[in-house]
């Protein structure tokens, strides 16, 4: 199935800094190492977390940092040590189609173009109208519950 947007979850070079000072990026707050005591999901592999047995880091992230000059901090969690970026990047995690999302689409200029809730199981067929836009240029997903950053879409370079 081709798609009209690819996921960019967290880079894992951020996830390794942040594991190895125990820093938010950006903010230099203190992370916060723990038992995972929710769902997560993790940011790098966009799984979910074991409550009470996977360990993760919650740290302050700008997931407009180095795309927009102003900045909107989120809470997001990492797993503790290492683990595999998310691969199936053209399609929303099958792990995530139970949680209610927001898709937030912006223009460049962190201007929001529209803004749309929907559970998980509908993420696809959303994010594909939004892109059908041409005034969307990327869209943040964010728990529509939590309120906070879960993974960024981008529109797929025509031809790909």
């Amino acid at each position: 199935m081709s798609t009209s947007y690819r996921l960019r979850p967290l880079p894992p070079e951020v996830a390794r800094e942040v594991r190895a000072s125990l820093l938010a990026p950006g903010y230099e707050h203190p992370a916060h190492v723990s038992t995972a005591t929710g769902y997560g999901p993790c940011r790098v592999c966009l799984r979910k977390t074991v409550t009470g047995e996977e360990r993760v880091i919650l740290f302050t992230y700008d997931p407009f940092a180095g795309r927009e000059p102003f900045p909107l901090p989120s809470p997001v969690y990492v797993h503790e040590h290492d683990c595999d970026p998310y691969a199936h990047d053209e399609r929303f995690p099958e792990e995530l189609r139970d949680v209610d999302v927001t898709l937030n689409a912006y223009a460049p200029g962190r201007i929001l173009r529209a803004q749309e809730r929907v559970a998980g199981a509908d993420a696809d067929d959303a994010l594909a109208a939004l892109f059908e836009r041409d005034d969307v240029d990327y869209v943040h997903v964010r728990n529509t519950r939590a309120g906070c950053f879960i993974v960024e879409a981008v529109r797929r370079p025509a031809g790909t």
